[in-house]
């Protein structure tokens, strides 16, 4: 392991140990253990439901942009790649499970690295899009001031949403810089720069392709039933435990919780994501203790299927370049 990769190692470390005390610190262990007494089972089975059409929405999406570069792909040949790519990076560091996605089922999914590479960059913006369109909803009408409480404003929340989709529609635009680069890395490193100014010119091409209206029309719709089928999964966990007083601040969590991944953390964001969902579930009206219950549910809700689903897959469908990854 490289100097660089332990400092960013230890960093996420610290700042998931640093979270989680803060949530300690403000909890009894007796009222957070009642604080699941009475949790609803058919809630629990209503959000495994909405996270398994959010997946299979997630899934179709991705389906749709490799479609682009083979036609003949179909959904259940990105089902497993997609869940290993989610299991890995809930278990490994540096998401690596980006790293197995790019790389290790060219073959089974019959398109280059490069081109996975900008599907996986678009499905980041658009998610990252809807996130941020969601939080400004669902502030708006709970009457939370944004400003306060995410540290920007609307017209930061707007701007940011704005470069996104512009980004997203115009990607020939900066194409001229990343050439650049990938140039200037084939002058220190001839036979690397070759292969990856061909992989680049891939990518260029594919997010030309997505970027086409009809094409990403269908992929902005596939993403908001993605993250309503999420926001389900957030709102009926909440429902699930009586010791919530206001549920309906799931949808508020759900995208605070979201951007809190952002933050270096450890594999399954252990902390971060904890931390901000609880603060932001006690914005409207919940207790911390009852809070807390919630985000260590709804985390447990995210993290395991997609683990377990993944992990089974890979222990299924091994692949020789996996074990190339580590070294990455």
């Amino acid at each position: 392991m490289t100097a660089k990769k332990i400092v960013r190692l230890a960093l996420s470390l610290s700042l998931a140990i640093l979270f989680v005390w803060l949530i300690a610190r403000q909890i009894n262990l007796d009222e957070f253990r009642k604080a699941f007494i009475g949790t609803t089972t058919l809630w629990v089975i209503a959000s495994l439901a909405a996270f398994s059409v959010g997946y299979s929405c997630r899934i179709e999406r991705w389906h749709l942009m490799l479609q682009c570069d083979n036609s003949s792909l179909k959904w259940v040949h990105c089902f497993g790649p997609f869940f290993a790519g989610f299991a890995a990076n809930n278990v490994l560091p540096f998401r690596a499970g980006d790293a197995l996605r790019v790389f290790a089922f060219n073959g089974r999914l019959g398109v280059s690295s490069g081109i996975v590479l900008a599907t996986l960059f678009v499905e980041r913006l658009l998610d990252l899009l809807m996130v941020l369109v969601l939080l400004g909803v669902v502030l708006t009408l709970s009457g939370l001031d944004i400003n306060g409480f995410t540290g920007i404003g609307n017209a930061a929340l707007i701007a940011i949403s704005l470069g996104i989709l512009f980004f997203l529609l115009f990607p020939q635009l900066f194409a001229p810089v990343v050439i650049i680069a990938g140039k200037l890395i084939a002058r220190i490193a001839p036979k690397f720069g070759e292969r990856l100014l061909d992989e680049i010119n891939k990518s260029l091409v594919t997010l030309a392709h997505l970027a086409k209206g009809r094409i990403m029309i269908r992929l902005v719709a596939w993403s908001a039933a993605v993250w309503l089928a999420e926001g389900c999964v957030f709102w009926f966990a909440a429902l699930a435990l009586s010791s919530i007083a206001s549920p309906a601040a799931g949808w508020l969590a759900l995208p605070v919780g979201t951007l809190a991944t952002l933050i270096p953390s450890t594999p399954g964001y252990v902390g971060t994501f904890d931390y901000f969902t609880v603060r932001a579930m006690s914005a409207l009206g919940n207790s911390v203790v009852a809070s807390t219950a919630y985000a260590l549910l709804v985390h447990a809700l995210l993290w395991l299927p997609p683990t377990l689903i993944g992990g089974l897959y890979l222990l299924l469908h091994p692949s020789k370049k996996i074990n190339e990854l580590k070294n990455l």
